[in-house]
């Protein structure tokens, strides 16, 4: 097992009010830290989502783990081919390699913290995705940029059979 050790001097502070907001409803995702930020050690974003909202389609990382800590409301979540539910102060982490997925549970709104470790920039991939939701750039643009992000898509039929 190796040992990362990021490498940064100064402490990470993000004030709510300072925090960049993207999207609303039926999904806001409030960038906090990127990697740069922390040295590598992490990026870390707040998603909120409306009742039953899809929040991440099926996908995978191959260099990081995600850590999803609902901080209210319910969520669905795949992990691998298993689909589970996690309520207001559940925390689930889904390590590198494994297929992966969140939304709200139908009928419930869902407000999750959302950690990768190590870091990767994931701003500029969550404004990519704005500019997808904005009819700026096609959907196959997130092929382009896939491993720059480390975020590769993939179908789930346990997620799709869930999701239906």
């Amino acid at each position: 097992m190796s040992l990362f050790v990021p490498k940064f001097d100064e402490t990470v502070l993000v004030r709510d009010a300072d925090a960049e907001v993207i999207g609303g409803d039926p999904v806001g995702v409030r960038l906090l830290a990127d990697s740069s930020a922390s040295g590598g050690a992490l990026s870390t974003v707040r998603v909120t989502l409306a009742e039953g909202a899809d929040g991440a389609h099926p996908h995978v990382h191959h260099h990081s783990a995600e850590m999803f800590y609902l901080l209210d409301g319910a969520a669905e979540v795949l992990s691998g081919d298993d689909v589970v539910t996690a309520e207001r102060g559940d925390l689930i982490v889904v390590p590198p390699d494994r297929p992966h997925a969140f939304a709200a549970v139908p009928g419930s709104r869902a407000d999750l913290l959302i950690v990768i470790t190590p870091g990767v920039e994931r701003f500029e991939y969550f404004r990519h995705l704005q500019r997808i939701r904005l009819g700026e750039l096609t959907p196959e643009s997130l092929l382009e940029v896939q491993e720059r992000y480390d975020n590769h898509f993939l179908r789930s039929e346990a997620w799709e059979d869930r999701r239906r």
